[in-house]
């Protein structure tokens, strides 16, 4: 007889955000993965809009089991940045979807993580697809928390590109570098009194840009699903036909995603030379459930929060310089062809049972 695993146990915790939406249905369609919660924090859009995107596409996901808290709503020492001209004034691009029909939980976001990490200690995967606010909030309420988690997957930092935000910073460290310095400190000290506690692995600018949802990929997503048309949104045929309208797919999930992404395709359009899109959340979800998607280095990393010109760039001890012992592992390189293959298929896959079951 063969053994079954049991699904990957799972914390999102997100600043819901397009890729982040993408990340939520990925989640919703895996069945290595035991949703079993998800925050939420500022960043791409504020922690309350935040909350509302994630309740909505849950909803659309068919997830209305999946609790959903709000944490720490502003940075630890900075303002509060939003960035609606990358993801939209609501934080979904162009998409528009239905007000959830529940509200977040009575639970703060931060109690949240540290009493499921309390309950089940080991078996809890915490993914960070924003800033890592709530997670320094709850290392500094519970220290035990690096030995509770089963792990910790971050989407974050640039450790060998440029940055997407500064000339050396990547947009999630940018919102609040306070909070990311105090995490990967927190699990340096953690490790050095257990050196058995896993490292966080950490996927940055280096892996996820490499990460490209295309035109092409939406339409074999929506054929998957079964929707007609198959909102073919940019076969090269000199004009993108979705411009003009929003999307007419027969399916919901595939007209959230088409219109959610045409925002951000044209946004990349602008600014980094492709009409297309970096997925870098949905990615770092894929990892959380099966690490054989990178290779990594472990490395001492720590990050600037004072620089002129360097705040918020993550400083990895690449040459052993500091004499410290790693504090991640760092991610190096992706299997973005079998990844895409996955996101395909699950999201498709769930989009067309969420249409038989309407039927």
């Amino acid at each position: 007889m063969t053994s079954r695993i049991a699904p990957t146990a799972l914390i999102l915790d997100v600043d819901t955000g397009i890729d982040d939406s993408l990340a939520l249905l990925y989640a919703a369609a895996s069945p290595d993965a035991e949703l079993v919660a998800v925050t939420c924090v500022s960043g791409n859009t504020d922690a309350r809009r935040v909350a509302t995107n994630t309740l909505a596409v849950l909803e659309l996901a068919g997830r209305t089991d999946v609790e959903v808290a709000i944490g720490r709503e502003m940075p630890l020492v900075r303002p509060l940045e939003t960035t609606p001209e990358t993801h939209g004034p609501l934080g979904i691009g162009y998409a528009e979807l239905p007000a959830p029909r529940r509200d977040v939980s009575a639970r703060h976001g931060v109690d949240l993580l540290i009493e499921e990490a309390r309950r089940r200690p080991g078996e809890i995967e915490l993914v960070t697809l924003g800033p890592l606010t709530n997670l320094a909030v709850a290392l500094e309420r519970e220290p035990r928390l690096p030995r509770l988690l089963r792990g910790c997957t971050t989407m974050g930092g640039a450790f060998g590109v440029p940055g997407n935000t500064t000339p050396t910073t990547e947009w999630n460290i940018h919102c609040d570098p306070e909070a990311a310095q105090r995490v990967f400190r927190a699990w340096s000290s953690a490790i050095a009194a257990d050196p058995t506690i896993a490292r966080p692995l950490i996927l940055g600018l280096d892996v996820t840009e490499r990460a490209r949802l295309l035109p092409e990929h939406v339409v074999r997503l929506a054929r998957r699903a079964g929707s007609t048309p198959d909102d073919s949104i940019a076969l090269d045929r000199g004009e993108d036909p979705m411009i003009a309208t929003r999307s007419v797919a027969s399916d919901p999930i595939v007209r959230f995603i088409a219109d959610a992404l045409r925002f951000y395709m044209e946004f990349h359009a602008r600014y980094d030379g492709f009409y297309g899109a970096f997925i870098h959340d949905p990615l770092a979800l894929a990892v959380a459930l099966d690490r054989s998607l990178v290779t990594s280095e472990a490395l001492y990393v720590d990050v600037e929060t004072a620089g002129e010109l360097t705040s918020g760039m993550t400083v990895a001890d690449r040459r052993r310089t500091t004499g410290r012992e790693p504090n991640v592992d760092v991610a190096t390189s992706a299997d973005v062809p079998e990844f895409l293959e996955r996101l395909i298929e699950r999201v498709g896959g769930l989009a067309a049972d969420r249409a038989a079951m309407a039927r």
